[in-house]
This record gives structure tokens, sequence and C-alpha cells, in this order.
């Protein structure tokens, strides 16, 4: 449905270049929610409007709906481009149109009679949410609505895909789960692909079924949520992860960690449980087969889509050799076990 084939998008030139995108390859089938998240200035937004050639890609391919946007041009691109809705994150409403009037905008410039707009026009404001409010003004709105209004528009076309820009960035928690689960029954009830840019670890677990991590222009991680909240492959996500389910060492133990151990210390680790594992009482099982005293300073569960995953961080107190047994006892168990430093025993 949409495809990115070694796509570079570069800015400038000689040494004032700027690289916003480096050789990006990604593959969203038909029917699904991609997220992609990185920090500000990742390359987050130029990738999404490459997709719909709002930026032409420097070099590479991009596919939609089985045409190869990258070989279009004038009225073939703006007829491509119907096919394509977008959602930003201001709205992007003109106050002086009617919520009815901004939904319709797209199919007056596309040459739609009156009747026909009306016909098309209704049902999307009901589906949003927004029948009683066709004939107010953005102004009149809150956030969320205007959120919903922007939608309305983006699918009076009939697109195949759907193109969100940090949609929920400008809302409130409890808005946001409404236009995600609004997002969601769009998904699911008319089949619609769903490329979602973010910032928001919140909104890549509520809704995305995968999931990319693009760095300095570059997609460094791409994979199943689950496997993502469970398993980064890089650094920057294990550190979106941490962030997002904030579980990191008391403050007062974090000052008096050390890198390296001695004969004199113990390790302090992070623990990572998911499937079997969350509901196996192993932290028993160790503190009786490895003989190591556990200390557990935080833990929580989490519920991402159809997986469980568990977090701890806690002190083996035991010898050098205790410890490192129950370390390999864990990972044989199949639990990320990473070691965030070392602490004295006499602490």
């Amino acid at each position: 449905m949409i495809e990115l084939e070694n796509v570079s998008k570069t800015y400038g030139s000689g040494d004032g270049a700027v690289h916003a995108l480096r050789k990006v390859n990604l593959h969203i089938p038909k029917g699904r929610i991609h997220g992609v998240i990185g920090l500000s200035g990742a390359g987050k937004s130029t990738l999404i409007r490459c997709v719909n050639l709002l930026e032409r890609p420097t070099d590479g391919r991009v596919t939609v709906n089985g045409q190869e946007m990258t070989r279009l041009s004038g009225q073939a691109l703006n007829r491509a481009r119907h096919r394509i809705g977008m959602i930003f994150q201001h709205f992007n409403l003109l106050t002086t149109r009617t919520v009815f009037a901004n939904v319709a905008l797209p199919l007056e410039l596309m040459g739609h009679r009156r009747a026909s707009i009306r016909h098309r026009v209704t049902p999307l404001l009901k589906l949003v949410g927004l029948a009683d409010k066709a004939h107010q003004f953005p102004a009149q709105l809150s956030g969320g609505q205007k959120q919903r209004v922007a939608i309305a528009r983006a699918l009076a076309s009939e697109p195949a895909v759907l193109l969100c820009d940090e949609a929920t960035s400008a809302l409130d928690p409890q808005t946001t789960g409404s236009i995600l689960e609004l997002l969601r029954e769009i998904n699911r009830d008319l089949g619609i692909t769903i490329l979602l840019i973010t910032h928001e670890m919140e909104v890549v677990k509520s809704i995305c079924h995968r999931v990319g991590l693009i760095s300095d222009g570059r997609l460094v991680e791409d994979a199943e949520v689950g496997d993502f909240f469970t398993a980064p492959a890089t650094q920057l996500g294990r550190t979106f992860l941490n962030d997002f389910l904030q579980l990191e060492p008391p403050r007062g133990l974090n000052s008096r960690l050390q890198d390296t151990p001695d004969a004199h210390t113990h390790p302090v680790v992070r623990l990572t449980f998911s499937g079997n594992a969350v509901s196996t009482p192993l932290i028993s099982r160790l503190a009786r087969d490895c003989g190591v005293d556990v200390s557990i300073l935080q833990a929580k569960v989490e519920s991402i889509q159809q997986r469980t995953l568990g977090l701890m961080i806690a002190e083996l107190m035991g010898t050098a050799e205790q410890t490192g047994q129950a370390m390999r006892y864990l990972e044989s168990h199949e639990l990320k076990v990473e070691v965030l430093g070392h602490v004295r025993r006499d602490d």
C-alpha cells in the first residue's frame, strides 16, 4: 500500500546541506496502522510529507496505492493525492467557513456538484460525531472537535491512505484518547491504511500495529509494536521505552551506583518480563535456587495490545558467584537483564 525505497531528502548543498532523510526503506501493507516516532528534528515530518510528495524526495521511490508517486507531476499527481488524506497537528481549518463547508472544501476543488457534496459530507459529520455542529465555525469548537472536522475533511475524497502528522500533539490526554479511538474505528470499519507520525509512545501503544524509529534521517528500527515495547533493538529505542514507562532507579540509589564491580559490590538490574515469564514466580525461585536476596526497588506491568510486559528494578544481594548465577538463571528464562550499576554491600 505504501512503499518507500531508498528515499533520501536533502535541503541545500555543499557544506550547508541538511540530510533530512537518508535511504529510508519502509513497507506498510493495506489496512495497517503504522507509527513512526523519533526525537524533534529526526526527519519524521519530512518522511510523511514525502509520501504524498508535499516534499519531493531527492532520491528514491515512493509508491502509494500501486502508483509510483515520484514519477508523477501536475494533474496526475493531484489526482493521486485525492486518494491520500492528511491531518495535521494544528487542524488547518478555514476560520471563515462552517464545519460543513470545511469538510466540503476538497470536494468543491474536485468539481463535485452541491447534491453530491451534501451526500458525502453529511454522513462524514455523523461518523466523527459532529452532525449537530455542521453550521458552527471553528472558533466555536474545542480542540478535539476541530481535529474531528479535519479528519472528516481528510476522508471527504474517499482516500485509501490517511497520513497523520502529530495529529494529537495539541490535545489533552482525554481528547487524545477519543481521537485515537476514532482513528481505530476508521481503520477497522473503512479499511483505510494509516501512517501516523508522533513523539508520544502512548499513541503507538494504543493503536499502532507496527512502529518505526527514525534518528538523524535514518530508520533505525521497524518492528511490531509488541516486539518494540518488549525488546527494542537500539539504545534510542530503549531510551524512548524507559522514558515512557518511567522506570528508573530511585534518585538516592542513582548517586551510589558505580560502573565497575568489585568484591564489595552487588548489581542493580532492570528486568523485562514478557510472555509466560510475566506469570511465572521467577523471583521467588531465584532466591531459593541461587541463594541471593532480592530487593525489589520498582515494578510495574503494562498491557501492550495483546501482550503483557512486566518491568522491575531490583538489587541482587549475594556473592559475585551467586549474583552471576542468578543473572544467568534469569536470562535462561528469556528475561532481558540490564545491569544498571553496582552498589556497595555496606550501603
